[in-house]
């Protein structure tokens, strides 16, 4: 359903600045759809200017700067505004932020800004070279955080005056509306209720009536009323979605909790991950994968041959599977089982005594090593070196209807192992399963993958199943 375009500011930019976005709008909207950001071209710009300043201020207005020619700082001043640039935005900082209840810049500005500097010292070691002068590198890593930080104040500045204060529709029991709209009222953010509605299947209709910018949902059991509809249609429109929480879900461990009005809210996103941290992922999963060649080429070449002896051709087994967002591929495998396993061609889970299993290939299912050609759907793209297990097509239809939110393992590629592997056994229930798969997509990190690994190696040597 397409919800009404969103009202202009009563401030609106002059006729010219509007003439120049209408021109710009179709191939910025392209880039913007494939995650390039203005604030990212902004912060490359002054993050340079800083570098450059702070050589006026140290060696003067000459240009006769230390000694070096002009050129050779020219050169580190771009490298290193790429390497700040390339870090910022994985550290989500080129994120869309959002109209409400947003969280303080500094925190991760200040992680990024100080991983920005690490590179450029390691960038020494590559290069043989510093990117700056390292007295300048000093300066900049005490001044580039208030730059980073000042552009977010103005970017959101100009974001309020284009696109004017957020319109609200408040949802819940009509005590609970009076109360958050007392809250706003006498707190000092800056926010329109459009709507108040105590029917949570009117929020499609309130949103497009009146033009609302975001959702609060103030009845802390309605999640379920939302979710998958109208949520996904909403956030698709580019329509924020907030959910209070008491201290009952604080206690059970809640944290990324958002501050509006003085009442905490948590954003509700149809998509957990967001897309920065996806293809960090990828690039982790490429890193690993290239630098242990030369040890799961080999291995694969000689399991290859073993199955090859022990139970014939094909080595190989293809199956189609699930991947991300419901996108099918096939899933390869060195063959453990008899040809005829599935002769009756119904989809069956295997158990640890399956009489389809070739006895000489057993302890190849027990020490998974019967996924190693699944690398190479990790190459592809189709999986992942951690995730959530990829499953038949047949299977999640039928786990789907019993596991409400089962679909959502699906953000992410699948993967060899995942947090649901380590932690639980082969046979987990699906609805346990999805739980550490859940909570693998809200809590990853490139930190978690490692240590996701690093325990599935003991997990292996140990057979633990």
């Amino acid at each position: 359903m397409a919800l009404a375009s969103r009202a202009s500011s009563s401030k609106p930019f002059p006729v010219v600045f509007e003439w120049i976005a209408r021109i710009f709008s179709a191939p910025l909207g392209w880039l913007w759809e494939r995650g390039f950001r203005m604030l990212g071209l902004l912060d490359a710009v002054t993050l340079f200017v800083l570098m450059v300043a702070i050589s006026f201020v140290r060696f003067g207005f000459s240009f006769d700067w230390d000694t070096y020619a002009l050129s050779y700082y020219v050169i580190g001043f771009s490298i290193a505004t790429a390497i700040h640039i390339t870090v910022n935005y994985f550290t989500g900082l080129y994120e869309r932020e959002p109209r409400l209840g947003r969280s303080s810049w500094w925190p991760k500005i200040l992680v990024a800004t100080g991983i920005g500097v690490a590179v450029q010292g390691l960038a020494f070691v590559v290069l043989d070279r510093y990117l700056m002068p390292r007295l300048n590198l000093f300066a900049f890593l005490a001044l580039a955080s208030f730059v980073l930080v000042f552009n977010r104040v103005l970017a959101r500045r100009l974001t309020l005056r284009r696109q004017g204060l957020p319109r609200v529709v408040l949802a819940g029991n009509i005590e609970a509306i009076e109360l958050a709209a007392s809250h706003l009222v006498a707190s000092s953010q800056r926010a329109i209720v459009a709507d108040r509605i105590e029917e949570s299947h009117r929020l499609v209709e309130s949103v497009v009536a009146h033009d609302a910018t975001d959702v609060l949902l103030l009845d802390v059991t309605a999640f379920g009323s939302v979710y998958p509809e109208p949520l996904n249609s909403l956030e698709l429109a580019g329509v924020g979605f907030l959910q209070r929480v008491s201290a009952r879900e604080t206690l059970l461990g809640l944290r990324t909790v958002r501050e509006i009005g003085g009442m905490p809210f948590v954003a509700l996103r149809s998509h957990t991950v967001p897309g920065y941290k996806v293809r960090l992922k990828r690039l982790f999963d490429l890193f690993v994968v290239f630098a242990t060649m030369p040890l799961w080429v080999p291995a694969m070449a000689l399991i290859a041959l073993y199955v090859r002896v022990c139970a014939g051709s094909p080595v190989l087994y293809r199956q189609e599977r699930v991947g991300r967002d419901g996108e099918l591929f096939d899933c390869i495998k060195f063959r453990t089982m008899t040809v005829d396993a599935e002769e009756d061609g119904r989809a069956r889970l295997a158990t640890l005594d399956d009489d389809r299993i070739v006895p000489a290939l057993k302890w190849m299912r027990s020490m998974r090593a019967d996924e190693i050609p699944q690398l190479w759907n990790v190459l592809k793209g189709e999986m992942s070196l951690v995730g959530p297990r990829p499953e038949r097509p047949e299977l999640v239809a039928e786990i789907t209807k019993r596991v409400p939110g089962y679909i959502r393992r699906n953000e992410l590629p699948p993967g060899l192992t995942g947090l649901a592997q380590i932690e639980g056994r082969y046979g987990t229930d699906a609805e346990f399963k999805l739980g550490y798969d859940i909570q693998y997509l809200v809590n990853w990190s490139l930190v978690t993958d490692i240590q996701i690994l690093a325990r599935t190696v003991w997990v292996v040597l140990s057979r633990r199943v």
